[in-house]
């Protein structure tokens, strides 16, 4: 298995066809992966979408031909994929801060966002502990809410989503209702290129009695990665998951499977150094 080389070598087709069409289908052939599993480790390795990052190169390399050729700035922007100047112009501009226009004039203040590359770093660190177990489809039910994953918002958005439902009674609700998992955090409706999905604070069954616009999520039978998370919340359980992408599963036979991620918190103090959490990553093997 050479996950490196694979990632690598979606690298190197990107930079080879940054003036082409790029398709996500293709990427993932080349990495061989399911669309799913690449678009959603891709994203939390790197933090960008895939679609944003081949966004970024493409005005990187354009800035060269703004700022050092007599091109016309519709034919630049044509070259990387630009249907109109205008949207050409408007993407430079959030990337650069200036029109290219005014880069070609004072060729200032413009950002080169150099091709990424991935890499072993091995840390001799304490192994995962973790654990493999197939469940029977279940339903859950609570209050849900649309996360955007756009600078890393996603690790500032979901904590003051937990304070807003403590401190609305919501949680002491859904608490009298918990099953065997307790209340949980669970991650689902994924759409990586849109760089959003869905979080939902909640417990298994249906529709929980007393709670305002209560959602119901089926989740099916699935294989799961159950992973220990040891610390206070919610640092702990962010860098626990962190790990799960950039060393399990580049050195396990295991992809992520198209389903939602789990959180589920144990009894205990979640503000306590040895508060002990899980991670349910649904997988399939390779």
């Amino acid at each position: 298995m050479n996950w490196i080389g694979d990632m690598n070598d979606v690298l190197k087709y990107i930079e080879e066809n940054i003036c082409n069409e790029i398709s996500t289908d293709d990427i993932c052939k080349i990495a061989h992966m399911s669309k799913f599993h690449f678009l959603r480790i891709f994203n939390i390795l790197t933090g960008i979408t895939l679609g944003e990052y081949i966004r970024q190169r493409r005005l990187s390399l354009a800035v060269k031909d703004v700022v050092s050729s007599e091109l016309k700035i519709i034919d630049i922007a044509y070259k990387y994929g630009y249907e109109t100047p205008e949207a050409f112009t408007k993407a430079f501009k959030k990337l650069h801060k200036i029109s290219p226009s005014e880069a070609r004039k004072n060729k200032k203040n413009l950002k080169a966002i150099p091709p990424l590359s991935f890499q072993i770093i091995v840390k001799g660190e304490e192994r995962m502990n973790y654990k493999i177990e197939s469940k029977e489809a279940f339903k859950v039910a609570g209050v849900s809410r649309k996360i955007t994953t756009k600078n890393g918002e996603n690790f500032k958005i979901i904590p003051k989503f937990w304070n807003e439902v403590c401190e609305s009674g919501q949680y002491d609700i859904l608490e009298k209702s918990q099953g065997k998992l307790g209340v949980i955090g669970m991650c689902y409706d994924f759409k990586m290129e849109a760089e959003e999905f869905k979080y939902m604070i909640a417990v298994e069954g249906t529709k929980v009695e007393g709670l305002e616009a209560c959602t119901e999520v089926q989740i099916p039978a699935l294989t799961w990665a159950i992973f220990e998370s040891v610390g206070p919340m919610p640092t702990a359980i962010q860098e626990v998951t962190k790990k799960i992408f950039s060393e399990w599963f580049p050195a396990t036979k295991y992809e992520h499977a198209d389903g939602p991620e789990l959180e589920v918190y144990l009894p205990g103090n979640p503000n306590a150094e040895d508060y002990r959490a899980e991670v349910w990553i649904p997988v399939v093997e390779k």
